[in-house]
């Protein structure tokens, strides 16, 4: 890939070449960095995207914030050598994943960004999984600005006020004035938390950037204009039931106004497919090269998840024009993956030790509330799946599971569970309360709603025919029902195991988090809120059975869908 790449800039410089070929040799535009000489100047971003916690190393040793340290000094001293400078920014989601990150407001992870030297991050849609005072706090914390150009706190009339975030920031990298915008997706309204949010509004992005860029360039505050975003990249703009993103961004401007976007949201690399394009994904895997995505004249990057990798682009100005030099995801000691996906013992990369310094400070963060989080507190006589994959797709055990605890606890007639807050699996063997916060990690409370037959039917007609593959995706319980995808109604027969009645009175469950409408659940006028937190109540429910059979939550077949290309939702 990266020798495509290269070409593809040689036949550029060779155009431009051809373009000048009257001029006398006094005149001659130069081609390349070597021709301009003094005039080219040279330097290096470098990015990561959707940290989720993960400031130590996994049990494998891949990634973590201190190797992640040492691998961005060398790059920077290198850079410097050769007379570059390095920018450095993160494309959101810092919080929420690991419990030992959530448990501390990620705390650990804001500090370990300072440390490695962050220049500015792009605020996430998980940054509003805890009350705004969290979100001042990590501001507060952070030596480095947050930048969102499309979040404003609602007036006293709900509509847009004042700017929540700074919208950009201008760095003076090596003589170069580079302006950095910070663009969150819209879908924050609709899967943040609504009891955190009410307060704010966020605007298209599409929109935002626009302004935005003409108001640097009204006040010729930047040479060079990139967006760090939260936005996600879908390939060839499809974006299905998500809100658009960066590619669809770059296609609605001017060509040239953007000439790069460091993304996230989506959680994947972005490495094209040679020949496809830049409609397609390539099958990468760790220590591949990649050629990242280019629209409309604006390149486009994302380095996964996690802080597996450090995105390295290494860019040469001259002419007034911007010009890709080489790209690559560096990995951050990351295993090797055979044929069928599995990993090796073998790394992708050169192994990187860790910062010593900084593995020690984090290492007070990971060592703090072990002793609580490794408690045991029950068993699973086999996997409890609560892959994301799985749960956005089909009804899984775990998924099962969460909804019928909930339900069950507070003697509720069935139970809903959005599959978007089951976030990992549970392993056959001891079960941890470290498992609990790792599955429901956001601290929702559980709501008791009450309803006709009538209204039930409505409701669930519409939390049921939610896009597949979504997080909006529902896990439910205790109801036999055929779901009509196109006209989003539910044919109900049994309920909590009892003849469905349209003039009788149901009670049930689900999180606070879609009982304010998020993930596009309607929204419920007046839920009771039970006092139950979803994890201490997940927490109570296994150390009460203490031997979880995964069978007795299994899917039975109870939701059947009709006009949809799934067996298993509604996908139209």
């Amino acid at each position: 890939m990266r020798h495509m790449l290269i070409k593809g800039l040689v036949a550029t410089a060779v155009v431009a070449a051809l373009a000048g070929c009257n001029n006398s040799d006094d005149d001659k535009v130069p081609t390349t960095c070597a021709e301009a000489g003094s005039a080219c100047t040279t330097f290096t971003v470098l990015h990561t995207n959707d940290n989720h916690g993960r400031f130590w190393e996994n049990s494998d040793g891949e990634y973590g914030m201190a190797a992640r340290k040492t691998l961005i000094d060398g790059i920077r001293a290198e850079v410097s050598k050769n007379g570059g400078q390095t920018l450095l920014l993160s494309g959101g989601d810092i919080n929420t994943g690991v419990p030992e990150s959530d448990l501390q407001d990620a705390i650990p992870d804001f500090t370990g960004m300072n440390k490695i030297g962050y220049d500015a991050m792009a605020v996430g849609n998980h940054e509003f999984d805890n009350p705004l005072s969290v979100v001042d706090m990590q501001r507060r914390l952070a030596e480095f600005p947050m930048l969102a150009a499309n979040i404003y706190r609602r007036d006293v009339d709900g509509n847009p006020g004042e700017r929540y975030f700074d919208a950009y920031k201008v760095f003076d990298v090596n003589g170069l004035k580079v302006a950095v915008i910070g663009l969150t997706t819209e879908d924050t309204a609709k899967i943040g938390n609504p009891e955190f949010i009410s307060g704010l509004k966020f605007t298209d992005p599409k929109t935002e950037v626009a302004k935005v860029i003409k108001e640097i360039k009204d006040a010729k505050a930047a040479d060079i204009i990139f967006a760090t975003t939260h936005m996600g990249h879908y390939a060839d703009g499809h974006n299905g039931s998500n809100a658009p993103g960066d590619v669809a961004m770059a296609r609605a401007l001017k060509e040239g106004d953007l000439q790069v976007v460091i993304g996230g949201h989506s959680q994947n690399p972005v490495c094209m497919e040679p020949g496809t394009d830049n409609k397609a994904y390539a099958d990468f895997k760790p220590g591949d090269e990649c050629a990242p995505d280019k629209q409309n004249g604006t390149w486009i990057m994302q380095a996964h998840e996690w802080g597996k990798y450090v995105g390295r682009a290494d860019f040469e100005y001259f002419n007034g024009e911007l010009h890709l030099a080489s790209y690559k995801l560096v990995p951050v000691n990351m295993r090797k993956l055979d044929d069928a996906g599995k990993k090796t013992a073998d790394l992708a990369g050169t192994k990187i030790e860790p910062d010593a310094e900084l593995k020690e400070l984090l290492s007070y963060y990971q060592e703090k509330g072990q002793a609580k989080l490794d408690e045991v507190i029950a068993t699973t006589d086999a996997l409890l799946d609560g892959e994301r994959a799985n749960v956005r797709n089909k009804q899984t055990n775990l998924g099962r599971m969460l909804a019928m605890a909930q339900s069950d606890k507070v003697k509720a007639d069935f139970g809903v569970m959005n599959s978007g807050g089951v976030r990992a699996s549970i392993q056959p063997g001891n079960i941890t309360y470290r498992d609990v916060l790792t599955v429901q990690p956001f601290g929702n409370m559980v709501t008791l709603n009450e309803m006709t037959g009538t209204e039930v039917a409505a409701y669930l007609g519409a939390v049921a025919s939610l896009q597949i593959g979504s997080g909006g995706y529902a896990q439910i319980t205790g109801v036999k029902m055929t779901i009509d995808c196109t006209a989003k109604t539910a044919n109900i027969s049994v309920i909590n195991g009892e003849n469905f009645s349209p003039t009788g009175t149901y009670k049930f469950t689900v999180p606070s988090f879609n009982a304010a409408g998020g993930d596009g659940y309607p929204k419920l006028e007046s839920p009771i809120q039970t006092g139950f937190v979803d994890a201490d109540l997940l927490y109570s429910f296994l150390k009460e059975k203490q031997a979880i059979k995964a069978a007795d939550y299994s899917p039975i077949g109870d939701i059947v869908y009709e006009n949809s290309n799934s067996v298993e939702g509604c996908q139209l």
